[in-house]
């Protein structure tokens, strides 16, 4: 039973990561309007996708780090709450809209930092074994 646990949480933060991503590159497909040229499509692109890229090279980085895809993630949830926040045409009933962007970001953060402190505690035993 250990064994299927440790491969869920191993497992659910990357998986959810990944699909969090494409989800949120999934918005930039907004840029493709007729009249622009492929240049300035590619540029667009890019500039709507530099989040997911992003998070895309932390969720890369954590999968042998996980600390780093918990406070990457957890962080770029804080961030979006931010940025919505200071926006000039902040209402507060926005903060629910925010859930939908912030709340996986959460969850996914969340979920390395256990996986972590799993792995941690796992190399503790060891050494203490030996």
């Amino acid at each position: 039973m250990k064994k299927k646990t440790d491969k869920f949480i191993y497992w659910t933060p990357r998986v959810l990561g990944i699909i969090f991503i494409l989800f949120l590159m999934m918005f930039s497909l907004d840029i493709f309007q007729p009249g622009l040229t492929d240049w300035q499509i590619a540029i667009g692109l890019f500039m709507h996708n530099i989040p997911a890229l992003f998070l895309l090279l932390s969720l890369i980085i954590s999968w042998k780090h996980e600390i780093v895809g918990g406070v990457t993630f957890i962080l770029a949830g804080l961030v979006y709450i931010l940025l919505l926040a200071m926006n000039p045409n902040f209402k507060w009933y926005m903060l629910s809209w925010s859930v939908i962007i912030s709340g996986p970001a959460f969850i996914i953060g969340i979920l390395f930092i256990i996986n972590w402190r799993k792995k941690l505690k796992h190399r503790k035993k060891y050494l203490n074994e030996s």
